[in-house]
């Protein structure tokens, strides 16, 4: 696998003046080869979601380096930047709030197209919705014209995974997306998203505070606790042999739940 993204000494903090500000990434640095399926673990207000939204270009950092797919796009802005942001898309963590009740799945489902400018023939354009909405396992004939509210929880985050497919991108920013799930429809959407992982070799970094769910799923973990990356490696050895005090807390959370389950 060749490298796809490096982010070296990232950093954020908010507050309307100096002395209001709250630091929220104080040093954060990790790669993630093409392909690869990485796991961004850590406690609520760790600032999981904050890094995930300034790789998808919806915040800007305070201080340091973001490289993708061998360009430096720390400083890109407008139309420089929208050439990259096509290649970096996000699923959001609540498929209620994260799709316009006014609009159509079809519509909702082109809309990246029109913001990221890809694809300018309407007839191309539609092609590729149909597509997108079949990956996911929606029949476009019959949920294309649908409403959100016209569907379940999971139909809907898989209309978010579509949204996310449209514009084929290389990096999918994946933001608790089974949080709102049941446990059936959890598994569900892994399997999905292993299978297009596979289909087409689309990297994710799987943001999640519940490390159950990285084992089978993600390559290699990164534990983020308050503001800094305290521990990173591959899944099983992270889980097996962690280093840092909050890791050890969330394994032995893992195993007293895992030896309640056998019980």
């Amino acid at each position: 696998m060749s490298l796809l993204l490096n982010v070296d000494s990232l950093r954020k903090a908010y507050g309307q003046t100096k002395k209001e500000k709250t630091a929220v990434l104080e040093d954060v640095s990790f790669s993630l080869q093409c392909g690869e399926i990485v796991g961004l673990i850590g406690a609520s207000g760790a600032g999981k979601s904050t890094v995930g939204r300034i790789l998808a270009s919806l915040e800007q950092q305070d201080a340091g380096t973001i490289w993708f797919d061998g360009c430096d796009l720390t400083d890109l802005t407008g139309k420089k930047r929208r050439v990259f942001a096509k290649d970096i898309q996000m699923i959001f963590q609540d498929p209620y709030g994260s799709l316009s009740s006014r609009m159509r799945i079809s519509d909702l489902v082109e809309e990246p197209l029109l913001i990221q400018k890809s694809e300018k023939d309407p007839a191309k354009r539609r092609m590729r919705v149909e597509e997108a909405l079949e990956l996911v396992s929606l029949d476009p004939k019959k949920y294309a014209m649908r409403f959100p509210h016209e569907l379940s929880g999971g139909e809907r985050q898989r209309v978010g995974v579509a949204r996310a497919l449209v514009c084929r991108p290389k990096l999918i920013v994946c933001d608790e997306p089974t949080s709102m799930l049941d446990t059936s429809l959890r598994l569900e959407l892994l399997v999905l998203l292993k299978k297009l992982n596979k289909q087409f070799g689309i990297a994710y970094l799987f943001i999640t505070h519940d490390i159950a769910l990285t084992k089978g799923f993600c390559q290699r973990l990164l534990v983020l606790y308050e503001g800094r990356i305290v521990d990173q490696g591959e899944t099983d050895s992270v889980i097996e042999q962690p280093d840092h005090p909050f890791t050890i807390r969330l394994i032995e959370a893992l195993k007293k739940l895992e030896n309640s389950k056998g019980e």
